[in-house]
């Protein structure tokens, strides 16, 4: 074990085992987690260390406090760095003196010492415990050997990435919260993996049965494997002593390479065990409602202690309050002397008191969202339940609901949009009918309610209790004008995140209702909305940036040359009305070729060695055999990287700047055409076989899916757009997950708008249903327009339905009611798009002035760049990072990040 890395002094390694007597009062930090640095921030927030008090942290970690919440994250590409909770220069700024990798061993409470493994004895004044929790590991025959992890740190992970490489199956004992994370990650990795969970459901203690069956399908769905009211009996090793097999109770059992143990956590209280401290009969170190131990000198804070009320409280929320109410009670006393009478009559002084927490919670498991919250299961006398569910798309809500009309508690899976909603009213009679609060858009609901309806008791955020009226008083009373500003003052939205949404309107609600004006300007150069900005180039017919700069740019601005905020975003106004305008289409010509972002700058997507991909078209996924040779000729000729993605489309990596026009005019030749992955534009439509081949199949999806991305081909719209349609109800080419998306009836077809798969998935909603083949395509032209029209800059039309007053129901009236008259403009635009395109790949290639940008060195046309290296991986080729120069690129390793 090397020496503990302190923040206040060179790391050293202690020759001797010491007693370090402090010169003035110490408070001793047993654990660095989530809850232990909220300690440290709370202190700080008091000013405690602008008295002569020593702060001193003993972490068993190798590295400081992270956000373990976010854990899985690592998998997809959050380093360890990244998911650090401590801002930089922290400790040194308040001499906090933290011990890395150098855990507490013992507590002799007569002395008031904590020596640490390093040998490191320190006196302290006050202690807290901030010690969590460790797994729980059933006691299954082989659980020790080779191949068997628990999921719980970073190291962990780091541990679990290595052995897995290589391996097929993996198995997570464990339905849980964080099970349902290790299974994620493992199907991350590419493992065959199982889930098996000794209750009947999965997330047992969240869920009912109908969120729990509601969450299996929708797991199942995505190809993992469910095992429940089934608990491990054996695991069995091969030859060299590595995991090969897991037995399971009912007498089946599991081929595997390696098991993962995530089926709860204990409290980490054997320290106070030791010293003598009072635990519970079940664990968890006894605390009053002031955090402090059987030891009025000794704290226990976080999963470690056993609270007032007899719970130990496993989630981040009540943990920051037990650290808020030790900090307070702690800076309440006298610094000098820890348990004089003096002491005790200040620390009864102190007001915060921890009498229990919400445990609502909101998580989004393999992609999925599931929240409860309040009393989810209904166990109050004379409740009564409002449920609906949709087995089809995997959403299950339900409402509980008290004799009174109050509302109790809920369950949500598959779709927790109004749990930031929901969660604050429990306990109060909500303003509508519960039912209105679970129908999804579109089978009877109302407009959603906003935040303003919210009592000002109401908690907006869980992570640091806090209320609507605290934010409201933030802009009020504090003058907070922006919402960074009432985050720095309140902590609201600086958790979890899940309350932003909700915080931002509040703030804007109150900034407006006081009179002040909400800058809703796409940035400094333009005080107008994107919306604005498009209806000011489409009514004055603009063609250009700088003849908008100066005709409506602030004052300030005009003088200048744009941000990169607002030159892309109007470059796409321009490019998406250019037909109308009668202005070039062509996003490269003139002044619109210093607008775009890299990828459009090259109509080509930049990769991370400084290559490109190049992405054509194939409409509905269907490609003849003589094209697919072209594809594979030209990626045997260039020697790119080809993959087949999960939009239908093949994806070649690998190409040099300048070799771009080339390889265009080989896919050209052969009848392709750009794919526009590079753009903000329609990227694909995706689609199942539909009746033509699948014996479930109502209508031609293939044929549709083709029309409709050769219909809105190259429309440059606020963010990318992706669609699919789909033969049946069966939904094979997940429609509801798309901008737009067309499932097929007996009678016609259905549209859904709103859907987003990406990182933050929605399912869409319907608009219209049973609609014959041109009402369909009508009603999509009036939608795609209305949305470029109205939406603001980046904005996927997910977040544009939400955002948009008046929600799906005044988009409904808008584009199939046309309510404001705008139906016959928004057809003519997409008829003059349609009639308008060009495909942007051959437009280059016809125009040698246009083909002189495509170079690596302007002085060297000829050369390229050198930079661009590769090395072969399964028989194809990926980046050589190791050849870069210039700004460094995070290359991942075990250890977390290395820059090369």
């Amino acid at each position: 074990m090397s020496a503990p890395i302190t923040t206040s002094a060179p790391m050293t390694t202690p020759s001797a085992p010491k007693t370090e007597t402090p010169a003035a009062p110490t408070i001793v930090l047993v654990g660095h987690g989530m809850v232990g640095q909220r300690f440290l921030e709370a202190l700080v927030e008091r000013n405690v260390t602008e008295t002569p008090a020593r702060i001193v942290v003993f972490c068993e970690e190798p590295r400081p406090a992270y956000d373990r919440v976010q854990l899985t994250s690592y998998f997809s590409g959050r380093t360890p760095d990244e998911l650090s909770l401590v801002e930089d220069g922290f400790m040194a700024r308040h001499g906090i003196e933290l011990h890395l990798g150098d855990p507490a061993e013992s507590i002799d409470r007569a002395a008031r010492t904590v020596t640490a493994r390093s040998g490191l004895t320190v006196a302290y004044d006050t202690l807290v415990l901030a010690t969590g929790s460790y797994p729980f590991v059933p006691p299954v025959p082989g659980k020790d050997i080779d191949g068997c992890f628990v999921y719980r740190t970073v190291e962990d992970l780091l541990a679990i990435e290595e052995y897995a490489e290589h391996r097929t199956t993996g198995v997570v004992v464990g339905g849980g919260l964080l099970g349902l994370e290790a299974a994620g990650a493992l199907k991350g990795l590419g493992l065959t993996t199982h889930i098996v969970e000794f209750n009947p459901r999965l997330m047992a203690l969240q869920v009912d049965e109908g969120g729990g069956a509601a969450l299996r399908r929708t797991v199942e769905d995505m190809g993992l494997i469910v095992h429940t009211g089934v608990g491990g009996k054996e695991i069995t090793a091969d030859d060299n002593g590595a995991v090969i097999s897991m037995a399971l109770s009912d007498g089946s059992s599991i081929d595997t390479d390696l098991v993962i143990f995530s089926a709860g956590v204990r409290p980490r209280d054997q320290l106070a065990r030791d010293c003598g401290l009072e635990v519970g009969e079940r664990g968890g170190i006894v605390v009053d409602e002031r955090c402090r131990t059987s030891d009025p000198a000794v704290y226990a804070i976080g999963e470690c202690a056993l609270a007032a009320d007899g719970r130990v409280y496993g989630l981040v929320a009540p943990g920051y309050e037990m650290a808020e109410v030790a900090a307070d009670t702690i800076t309440t006393q006298a610094t000098t002397q820890a348990t004089t009478q003096a002491t005790a009559q200040a620390t009864t002084q102190a007001t915060k008191r921890f009498k229990g927490a919400d445990t609502s919670t909101k998580l989004k498991l393999l992609g999925v969202d599931v929240a409860s919250f309040g009393d989810a299961h209904g166990t109050a006398d004379g409740c009564l339940d409002v449920v609906y569910s949709d087995s089809r798309t995997g959403v299950y809500k339900k409402l509980v609901v008290g004799a009174d009309g109050a509302l109790l508690g809920g369950v949500l899976v598959g779709d927790a949009d109004a749990y930031g909603m929901l969660r604050p009213l429990t306990g109060s009679v909500p303003p509508v009918a519960p039912e209105q609060l679970v129908l999804p858009a579109g089978l009877g609901a109302p407009a959603a309610l906003g935040p303003s309806a919210l009592p000002d008791e109401a908690v907006v955020c869980n992570c640091h209790n806090v209320t609507k009226g605290a934010i409201r008083s933030a802009v009020t009373d504090h003058h907070c004008t922006t919402v960074p500003e009432v985050k720095k003052c309140t902590k609201a939205g600086t958790g979890c995140g899940s309350c932003v949404k909700a915080l931002t309107s509040l703030v804007n609600d109150e900034l407006e209702a006081g009179g002040i004006s909400v800058d809703k300007g796409l940035c400094g150069c333009f005080a107008y909305t994107r919306a604005e900005l498009y209806e000011i180039v489409r009514t004055l017919r603009i063609t250009t940036y700088a003849q908008l700069l100066d005709s409506h740019g602030r004052a300030e601005a005009r003088q200048g040359d744009g941000c990169e905020v607002c030159k892309p975003a109007v470059g796409s106004i321009i490019a998406s009305l250019a037909p109308t305008l009668g202005a070039s289409g062509y996003v490269l010509d003139g002044e619109q070729a210093a607008l775009q972002d890299t990828n459009d700058h090259f109509l080509a997507n930049l990769q991370r060695n400084g290559s490109y991909s190049i992405v054509p078209r194939i409409p509905g996924g269907e490609i003849t055999p003589e094209k697919l040779i072209v594809i594979g000729e030209v990626a045997r000729d260039f020697e790119l990287y080809t993959k087949i993605t999960g939009g239908q489309r093949i994806d070649l990596f690998g190409a040099r700047v300048d070799q771009l026009p080339l390889i265009w005019a080989r896919l050209v030749d052969a009848g392709f055409e750009s794919g526009h992955a590079y753009g903000k534009a329609l990227r694909t439509v995706k689609s199942c076989v539909g009746q033509t081949w699948c014996r479930y199949g109502v209508q031609d999806s293939v044929r549709m899916a083709i029309d409709l991305e050769l219909r809105y081909r190259g429309l440059r719209s606020p963010h990318k757009l992706k669609s699919a349609v789909s033969g049946c109800a069966r939904e094979c080419a997940e429609a509801r997950g798309k901008d737009f998306g067309v499932i097929a009836t007996s009678t016609g077809w259905n549209l859904y708008v709103g859907g987003n798969g990406g990182a933050d998935p929605r399912h869409a909603d319907l608009l219209a249903q049973d609609l014959d083949d041109q009402e369909l395509i009508r009603l999509i032209d009036r939608f795609l327009m209305f949305y470029i029209r109205t939406a603001d800059r980046l904005e996927r039309t997910s977040a544009w339905l939400e955002r948009i007053e008046g929600g799906l129901d005044h988009v409904r009236d808008v584009v199939v009611d046309d309510s404001l008259g705008l139906c016959a403009e928004l057809e003519a635009m997409m008829a003059d798009h349609v009639t308008g395109y060009r495909d942007e790949w051959a437009e280059t290639l016809g125009d040698p002035e246009r083909l002189r940008r495509f170079v690596s060195f302007v002085n060297a046309p000829d050369a390229p760049d050198p930079t661009v290296k590769f090395v072969p991986e399964r028989d194809q080729v990926k980046p050589d990072l190791t050849i870069l120069s210039g700004p460094t690129l995070p290359v991942r390793t075990l250890e977390g990040t290395a820059s090369r």
